[in-house]
């Protein structure tokens, strides 16, 4: 088991995905538009396929690309469908605020 992918340490790969991650969860927990909360997930869902690539490369099996394949269309379809829940809140309240989306209260 060579820890190195054309050369890169893996260490590399996962400070990237940690980085990515941290960024995500913060974007995640201080921000209040509906869309940079969704463009935040979708960079902790990257930082995980990033560890489950490098993985698989340095361990030589393809179960972490096949994996990632799910995960990307997990994003896809949560990327499909909260946008158009976002953008039928929009249309109804006029704002993407979470803060402000109060639909739910009775």
């Amino acid at each position: 088991m060579d820890p190195h992918i054309s050369g890169i340490p893996l260490n590399h790969f996962l400070i990237l995905a940690g980085i990515l991650f941290s960024i995500g969860v913060a974007g995640v927990l201080t921000r209040r538009n509906a869309v940079l909360i969704f463009m935040s997930v979708e960079l902790i869902l990257n930082s995980a396929n990033i560890v489950f690539v490098a993985f698989s490369k340095v361990l030589g099996t393809v179960t972490g690309e096949v994996i990632v394949f799910f995960v990307m269309a997990l994003a896809a379809a949560e990327a499909a469908v909260g946008l158009a829940i976002v953008i039928a809140i929009f249309r109804h309240k006029k704002t993407s605020n979470v803060d402000e989306i109060n639909l739910l209260r009775g």
